[in-house]
């Protein structure tokens, strides 16, 4: 036993594996790229990578039965990271091209294409905006991370009006509007960057994360 936090990096063929299990590595975990469900189900930690169109990543994780293991881990408040369209996913549904897709619906909302005003895809360096009580950025005031992609989440219509529930912890961004960049919520956290590609900045929200297993 290394002693590290053990962390599955969902196997489903997504493009940018390799790059966040190398990233993760760094940051201490203990790393396996698989499917297999037991490993799935009992890793300290999942990474849902994702890049390319919203529909293609939810064929494909279907195709493996991962919305049903991602959804067993966080009923029993297992965590869960998502990347950039493993973020998208975890909403209720993606928007490319005019037509819908549904996603896994953690959470309401729609993700749609950002401005026509705005130059796309949104690549490279943006700063974030998070929360006072965020663990995801702790240590990470006004750091920059490494975006590539044209659509977002860009409107928040979680119901917080249940005064025994905690609110998931919302980090935006803007480019041409306002979008999330990321959702921390129980043990379900997602970013709509590459904290892989975001250099130390990344790396050391990777650490927070792994640090929180």
């Amino acid at each position: 036993m290394s002693g590290k936090p053990d962390v599955v990096v969902l196997d489903y063929g997504s493009g940018n594996i390799h790059s966040a299990v190398r990233a993760l590595e760094r940051a201490g975990a203990d790393v396996t790229l698989t499917k297999d469900t037991d490993a799935v189900l009992n890793a300290s930690g999942l990474v849902v990578p994702g890049v390319g169109a919203f529909a293609a990543v939810m064929s494909a994780l279907r195709e493996i039965d991962g919305p049903r293991w991602i959804g067993r881990r966080i009923a029993g408040s297992r965590p869960v990271l998502g990347i950039c369209v493993g973020h998208q996913v975890m909403f209720d549904r993606g928007v490319e091209h005019g037509i819908p897709a549904e996603g896994l619906g953690e959470w309401p909302g729609e993700v749609t294409a950002l401005p026509e005003d705005a130059v796309v895809p949104h690549m490279g360096w943006n700063t974030v905006r998070p929360p006072a009580d965020s663990v995801l950025f702790d240590g990470l005031k006004d750091e920059r991370f490494y975006f590539v992609h044209s659509y977002a989440v860009q409107s928040w219509d979680f119901d917080q009006s249940i005064e025994s529930m905690n609110p998931p912890k919302v980090t935006w961004s803007h480019h041409g509007t306002d979008f999330i960049a990321a959702v921390e919520n129980g043990p379900l956290s997602a970013t709509q960057f590459h904290p892989e590609k975001s250099g130390d900045a990344g790396m050391q929200l990777l650490r927070n994360w792994i640090l929180s297993l």
